[in-house]
């Protein structure tokens, strides 16, 4: 008899396509085991009419999932990493992550091609503060709203009218064949993503080694080298969705971190960039926070307590 595996995922059409990605490689790697889907409706799921920095941050999408795992409801759960709190809950790892897609975030809007297009006075949707804050650093005549539901539902407020443009991660629009809504990739150094955007993690029990012998061969190291760099600044700042806080770590010969911290109106933002060995990402990370506390950002990070 073959092995089962229950990966514990969101209902939301997003995690689905990531859930039954993984379910793929899953399958494909291994001959000798078989894979269900046990999706879950979330509190974040549930609570659409809040501002998500107001009912707890994005760990509200994975309470449930995790409770899952640890009752032994399910053997792992799949995330999109940016969704995990940079503090870890005990008894569960997160040391496995697919190979990153693209990590920019994407301006969505009818009738105009760029951000500086947009006319003055614009309504722009998101539920990011991190967004928001580089938003109106850049622009700050246009006006922000609050903008929650799954891609579909942004995607259809959208073309009713309700926003001018609204902003979404390039990798969710891509993922669901989405990619042609993209009117701008919003791209570094003006913009940063948010930390370990674009990339899928597997959630498992810490002391379940046999899950982990399957799921692991799905590391992929570069993604993984980044995700360590990026979820160390997030944790030094005690990045949460109440902290606009951006990180990007890019790969190449050295391991080179981007970051910013910024008050959610654009008012003040701080900026730090460092370059490294690909050997000790979190000690590049720390740097880097270090340097973001050094030059204001924990006045910032004080402010918004």
């Amino acid at each position: 008899m073959n092995r089962v595996l229950r990966i514990a995922t969101r209902k939301s059409v997003l995690a689905m396509w990531q859930a039954r990605h993984v379910k793929s490689l899953l399958e494909r790697a291994w001959a000798d085991i078989d894979v269900e889907l046990v999706p879950i409706v979330t509190e974040g799921d549930r609570i659409l009419d809040q501002p998500l920095a107001t009912i707890g941050g994005k760990g509200l999408f994975l309470k449930e999932l995790e409770s899952a795992l640890l009752g032994d409801d399910a053997d792992l759960a799949v995330h999109s990493m940016k969704d995990v709190p940079a503090t870890g809950t005990d008894g569960l790892t997160l040391d496995v992550v697919l190979p990153r897609a693209n990590p920019f975030d994407a301006l969505v809007c009818n009738g105009v091609d760029s951000l500086a297009d947009l006319p003055s006075g614009s309504r722009v949707g998101t539920s990011s503060l991190r967004r928001q804050c580089q938003l109106l650093a850049d622009r700050p005549d246009l006006r922000v709203a609050d903008l929650r539901g799954n891609v579909d539902t942004r995607l259809r407020k959208l073309d009713e009218g309700q926003y001018d443009a609204i902003i979404l991660a390039c990798a969710g629009l891509e993922r669901l064949g989405l990619g042609n809504r993209i009117t701008e990739q919003l791209k570094p150094p003006t913009w940063l993503p948010a930390s370990t955007q674009g990339i899928i993690c597997l959630q498992s029990r810490s002391d379940d080694n046999a899950v982990f012998s399957r799921i692991g061969v799905l590391n992929d190291e570069s993604a993984h080298i980044q995700a360590r760099a990026e979820r160390t600044v997030a944790y030094r700042l005690g990045g949460s969705c109440q902290l606009p806080l951006a990180v990007y770590a890019q790969l190449q010969e050295e391991l080179t971190i981007e970051a910013m911290v910024g008050m959610p109106d654009g008012s003040f933002v701080v900026r730090a960039r460092q370059s490294g060995s690909s050997y000790l990402p979190e000690a590049l990370g720390e740097k880097v926070a270090d340097k973001l506390l050094q030059d204001g950002a924990g006045k910032i990070i004080n402010s918004l307590k």
